[in-house]
């Protein structure tokens, strides 16, 4: 039985905990919060509840399997799933308005070609064939197995298909999501829709590689799913199942520093100077802060480095909305309300500062969910929108600017949205960055195929035997299923040792 110290109480660092525990290990998480979750989180005021981090579960199998891994008791037992149909309305710069029916192929491209035109739900049809190849190819080295040194396989290989060009008689790759739009959909709008999937994650089609088709395919192909009651209630039953399997937790524990004995990993200094002596060290933190705690090199040349060190990801910005008068009968769950000028959105988040507010792609979220409101007469509302990490968040004006963009979005998905709203919270990367601690409160991705090694996440394993990443920042990289993903990785290669090669 080794003694295992865990850094962080994020979604990852709970799974890796969960799993070591089963295995009979002694496991202790300290989180310098004092609450666990990680970015999924839920605030209250006047009985409305609101989720502040993810507000829906893509790829439920990985947390089914992790219940049933570590107490063969199925996730449906320890909270309600619902399926979200339809899956998103999107409202387009043009006013454009189309809902996606969730999980149907069929019903995706009778809804496109109903609200574009005829052949557009054939061009989008045909795209998730090509998608879903991609899918095939990449969905086991990068969900499934570690990051082995010949992960510049993944890094050079785009494994989203070419496609035959009519007129040229040759076929032709595209190298990044926005060609897939300009040459495949040839449709403003419907290279939106696919452009919508990686802004999400704060990536930018014009430079995100063309293996990005894997994520609006997998949303299709699995679903998207509602946890009632929020998302912090998955959250919740992974903690609680983290405590089922005697896991000790330490809240308020900051962990300024990790221990070396013999060229290895040999525990954690806490703030208040002591010190916990460990077998091993899983850290689920920001690749900066890590870098902090350890005068040991992490990483070598050759290594998959971890993301940028002077420009942060962009984070999220989020209104909370507290409505009076309920839900109307047949409101969609999900709303994309999209940027009336996409090009100089990407542009300002691509740009150091940001400091230019202008109007983004806006997600709206209208969960059918009465635990979130206080009573039918009410109804709790979530806006968000990826914005850049380096605007000047302190500043009241740059706020109110995206609070306003934020509001006149969701305007166009809640009816009478302005004379229903009794007060609003709005939460920025500042808020991000103080309760998760990642770098100006940035969203980190899942990890994508081909781009130079660009869209890739550092290795579970580092430098530093004894030492192990864990969570959003290292593979298989951010969200809900990949940090569930990267806790299984890690407990396997603590369990089985290097042979561990994911799941069989």
């Amino acid at each position: 039985m080794a003694r295992i110290a865990v850094i962080g109480a994020g979604m990852g660092a709970m799974a890796a905990a969960a799993r070591l525990a089963v295995a009979g290990h002694r496991v202790a998480v300290y989180e310098r919060s004092e609450t666990y979750g990680g970015a999924v989180r839920r605030f209250e005021r006047e009985g409305f509840a609101f989720d502040t981090g993810p507000g829906l579960l893509p790829l439920p199998a990985v947390y089914r399997d992790l219940f049933v891994k570590t107490g063969k008791e199925p996730l449906e037992d320890v909270v309600e799933l619902v399926q979200v149909d339809p899956s998103a309305r999107h409202v387009f710069a043009d006013g454009t308005e189309v809902s996606l029916p969730n999980a149907s192929r069929a019903g995706v491209v009778a809804a496109l070609d109903e609200a574009l035109g005829e052949g557009a739900g054939q061009r989008w049809g045909d795209f998730l064939v090509r998608a879903r190849e991609a899918w095939d190819r990449t969905r086991r080295p990068l969900l499934e197995e570690p990051l082995w040194p010949n992960w510049q396989v993944l890094a050079e290989r785009e494994p989203y298909p070419s496609v035959p060009h009519k007129r040229l008689l040759r076929t032709r790759r595209a190298a990044t999501l926005a060609d897939i739009g300009a040459w495949e959909l040839r449709d403003e709008r419907l290279a939106a829709l696919l452009e919508s999937h990686v802004l999400g994650y704060g990536l930018d089609p014009r430079t995100a590689p063309a293996s990005a088709a894997v994520l609006p395919y997998m949303e299709h192909a699995f679903g998207t799913w509602y946890v009632r009651g929020g998302i912090r209630e998955l959250a919740r039953a992974v903690y609680e199942r983290c405590l089922k399997r005697r896991v000790e937790f330490g809240f308020g524990a900051e962990v300024t520093g990790i221990l070396r004995k013999d060229g290895r990993a040999a525990g954690i200094e806490l703030a208040d100077g002591s010190l916990v002596e460990a077998d091993h060290v899983v850290a689920d933190v920001d690749p900066a802060r890590l870098r902090v705690l350890t005068e040991h090199p992490l990483d070598a040349d050759g290594d998959v480095l971890p993301g940028d060190p002077v420009l942060p990801a962009p984070g999220r910005f989020t209104a909370l909305l507290a409505l009076r008068g309920g839900r109307e009968p047949g409101a969609v769950h999900r709303t994309v309300v999209h940027a009336p000028d996409v090009q100089t959105e990407l542009d300002l988040l691509a740009s150091p500062g940001g400091d230019r507010p202008v109007c983004p792609t806006v997600t709206v979220l209208r969960p059918d969910d009465p635990a979130l409101a206080p009573d039918g007469a009410h109804e709790s509302v979530v806006v968000s929108a990826v914005v850049p990490a380096g605007a000047a968040w302190e500043e009241e004006g740059t706020v109110r600017s995206y609070t306003d963009f934020l509001v006149g979005a969701a305007e166009r998905a809640v009816p009478g949205l302005r004379e229903r709203l009794l007060w609003h919270e709005v939460r920025t990367p500042v808020h991000t960055e103080r309760e998760t601690g990642a770098r100006s409160g940035a969203v980190p991705a899942p990890a994508l195929a081909a781009g130079r090694g660009r869209f890739l996440h550092p290795a579970n394993t580092t430098r530093l035997p004894g030492l192990y990443r864990v969570g959003g920042w290292s593979h298989p990289g951010g969200g809900l299923p990949h940090a569930g993903m990267s806790g299984a990785l890690v407990a396997g290669l603590i369990v089985e040792g290097p042979e561990f090669r994911g799941s069989r």
